[in-house]
């Protein structure tokens, strides 16, 4: 039985979707595979942990614009300057433990979905201490220049000009494939709409808008709900709450005043099941949820970006004809009105989607991995 290590980082929610996608591939794959996915943050001390995860969702939170330029400065910072390498020994001192128990479980290969966990095994490979392969899989329509690591067998890209980035920043064109972000395989099933809609109480032939998140630049998903549901039009609304439960009862109380309009949501596993519901999808230009709606076939209305990572996925998505952006509640309810004044703009934005949904992402860096395994000899980490 082959032994698939997937390394992944609790800092912003996508690397570890993305890993949790390729495991539950792995599960379900027809040649046993024992899949294990680690969280590096589990395997560091709580200092660090604070410091990498914590500190990295308040800054992107509380101080976006500088998290935007530390990201472009970092970018185009040489990995050889002597604050990468600091950055790089201090990573190295909190990662012991991680490395320990990678060499207890002894896999064929490892799949990384964050950058950290590959440049700790590069520098082991380049010491002659690991020699297992190690890959490397790009989250987001973005590539920045920590997640160009040497010593890997191979690297996953979004899209093609991600891979020619890639290959021009010096990586073996053999060595770039071009993948998708991998997304959970319930994201390519074929959906009914009707059985769907049903569901959840929806009416399958109405215009239906899905709303993610509101995001700092928007205001709460109730204000928006209230604020779209005040125009005229013959749409229905999702709005998913998530886990929060004050958000989800402030829903409950529009919806009441709008009955058959607006259909609150709390936590769900079955978020495919709602987009096979929608027309369009409003949300954050996060890798993952963009590459669902992608899978999904469907447009989008994106909003507060991240600056850096969210904002270049963003003009991915706006480049391609996809989507559009709402800066704020007030372009949120112009960009709607458009859509339901013309709705071959809409149906014009789906067309153009079917070239990019990767759905199968996953299935094909598992595939690409195992057999890159197979024909190598037998390696021990």
């Amino acid at each position: 039985m082959k032994k698939i290590l997937i390394l992944s980082v609790s800092a912003g929610a996508g690397h570890m979707r993305a890993a949790e996608a390729i495991r539950v591939c792995a599960a379900s794959h027809a040649e046993p595979i024992e899949a294990t996915h680690l969280d590096v943050m589990a395997y560091v001390s709580g200092s660090f942990r604070k410091l990498y995860t914590d500190f990295y969702i308040k800054l992107v939170s509380d101080h976006p614009a500088l998290w935007g330029y530390l990201y472009q400065k970092t970018d185009e910072t040489s990995h050889s300057a002597m604050s990468q390498k600091i950055r790089r020994a201090v990573e190295r001192l909190n990662c012991r433990t991680l490395l320990a128990e990678i060499r207890r479980l002894k896999p064929d290969a490892i799949i990384c979905t964050h950058f950290l966990p590959a440049e700790l095994l590069s520098r082991e490979i380049g010491k002659g201490r690991v020699s297992v392969p190690v890959w490397v899989q790009v989250t987001d329509f973005d590539l920045h220049n920590m997640w160009i690591v040497p010593n890997m067998r191979g690297y996953f890209a979004a899209n093609e000009e991600i891979a020619y980035r890639m290959r021009q920043r010096g990586l073996a064109a053999d060595a770039v494939h071009v993948s998708g972000i991998p997304i959970m395989p319930a994201f390519s099933a074929p959906l009914e709409r009707a059985v769907c809609a049903a569901e959840y109480g929806l009416d399958p032939k109405r215009k239906t808008f899905l709303m993610m998140a509101g995001g700092a630049g928007l205001g709460s998903l109730e204000s928006l709900a209230e604020r779209l549901l005040a125009m005229d039009g013959d749409f229905q609304l999702i709005a998913l709450a998530g886990k929060n439960q004050q958000m989800l009862e402030s829903l409950n109380r529009v919806a009441l005043a709008h009955p058959g309009r607006l259909f609150p949501q709390g936590f769900t596993d079955k978020v495919e099941r709602l987009m096979a519901c929608a027309d369009l999808v409003i949300t954050k230009p996060g890798g993952l949820t963009t590459s669902e709606c992608l899978a999904m076939g469907l447009p989008m209305i994106v909003n507060s970006p991240i600056p850096g990572q969210e904002e270049r996925n963003a003009d991915f998505l706006l480049e391609q004809g996809v989507a559009l952006k709402a800066i704020d509640a007030i372009a949120l309810e112009y960009r709607i009105r458009g859509l339901l004044d013309d709705p071959e703009r809409l149906a014009a934005m789906r067309r153009k989607i079917a070239p990019l949904g990767r759905p199968h992402a996953a299935q094909f860096v598992l595939d690409s991995v195992l057999a890159a395994t197979s024909a190598q000899p037998e390696t021990a980490a």
